[in-house]
């Protein structure tokens, strides 16, 4: 049986920064942002310490094709997509 996917957007405290990732451990990859357990990240630099949206999809391969559709958008477009399930 095939495992599914996930893609996320991070953002910090003042919703200034967004990152998109894609994992098959939702929970798991959260926990290493918030620790900081890669020190020199994207997401430890910048503090990116809340998963504001999330995608589960029914393979790794769609969710790898949909975090690369999601890095194209515009910064509005992607608050648009938060704000379709989580108000900032």
């Amino acid at each position: 049986m095939e495992r599914g996917g996930c893609i996320y957007i991070m953002t910090n405290k003042h919703k200034t920064v967004f990152y998109v990732g894609v994992t098959s451990d939702l929970l798991s990859r959260i926990i290493e942002h918030k620790t900081h357990l890669y020190p020199t990240s994207f997401t430890s630099k910048y503090n990116l310490e809340f998963c504001v949206y999330f995608e589960f999809l029914p393979t790794i391969e769609d969710a790898i094709g949909r975090e690369k559709q999601i890095k194209t958008y515009r910064r509005e477009k992607k608050i648009a997509l938060i704000e379709s399930i989580n108000p900032l």
